[in-house]
């Protein structure tokens, strides 16, 4: 499932704090230039979205500029991005996203949600564009903001997505970095139907309320991040930690469904730990 701020994201944004981290005089950096990094990581999150049935789950990510194409993670997936941007200066980001939607395509830890179907994976494709900020408040920090619009193409919900976000980092020291982000998840018709409705034959089988869930707004939320680097400089890369905590809220159809007004909530918790390394 997706989160309001994905774990991925988080950690993704730990790797790539050295970059945001250099001072005014642009100190050398391992970001320079082309580099990659890896990370792995252990979240809490709802086993679906609108669930109040929380599981442990492993994420991992990549992360790097390669020839002047920025790789970044999403939660199941990643994104491209084929414009370099300027040190110090605004930059576009401008590419191409892919994610594997896995809401309620394994076993919920719901006993009345458990006894459907469980649902295909939808593969969600489409562009990325935003923009990118330095030097807001001071000479360390900057202000992103941008739009994923996605499709699936895999023929499971078959409907768009669109998921507006805005992140604000800054470093604290010389060896921490924290990240303060806000998304929102709207989707279609074809998107609510697939998740959130409750058919006749859902309904006969669980008992619960049929219902026709259409399509806006779903989620909205934020997240929390604090990146510590382990030798004490944000600039040099090597490995680094992270805490990252958030709050989601299912909004609209969604909040409405069966799924969520009887058998979860719609306030949605987590949180996550992990390692990264720069090569």
């Amino acid at each position: 499932m997706r989160l309001a701020i994905s774990l991925a994201a988080a950690l993704t944004t730990c790797l790539a704090a050295p970059a945001a981290a250099q001072d005014a005089e642009s100190e050398p950096s391992a970001f320079d230039g082309d580099y990659l990094a890896v990370g792995i990581g252990a979240g809490y999150q709802s086993s679906y979205i609108g669930s109040d049935d929380y599981i442990l789950f492993p994420t991992g990510v990549l992360q790097g500029n390669l020839h002047g194409v920025g790789i970044s993670s999403r939660m199941n997936g990643i994104a491209l991005d084929f414009v370099p941007n300027p040190p110090g200066k605004v930059g576009l980001n401008l590419g191409i996203v892919g994610d594997l939607r896995l809401n309620r395509t394994r076993k919920s830890h719901d006993a009345v949600v458990d006894l459907l179907p469980r649902l295909d994976r939808a593969v969600e494709l489409g562009p990325t564009i935003g923009i990118t900020i330095p030097h807001v408040l001071d000479p360390y920090d900057s202000l992103s903001l941008g739009t994923d619009v996605t499709w699936d193409v895999a023929g499971a919900h078959g409907g768009m997505l669109v998921s507006p976000h805005v992140s604000y980092q800054t470093p604290l020291s010389r060896a921490i970095l924290a990240n303060v982000s806000v998304d929102a998840v709207y989707g279609d018709d074809k998107f609510a139907d697939y998740y959130f409705s409750v058919s006749p034959a859902a309904a006969a089988v669980t008992g619960l309320p049929q219902y026709h869930a259409g399509g806006g707004f779903n989620q909205v939320g934020g997240t929390l991040f604090l990146g510590y680097d382990l030798d004490g400089d944000l600039r040099n890369g090597g490995a680094g930690l992270f805490v990252v905590g958030g709050y989601t809220r299912v909004l609209g159809d969604a909040a409405r469904s069966p799924f969520t007004r009887i058998r979860g909530s719609a306030d949605q918790w987590y949180g996550g730990i992990g390692l990264g390394y720069t090569f």
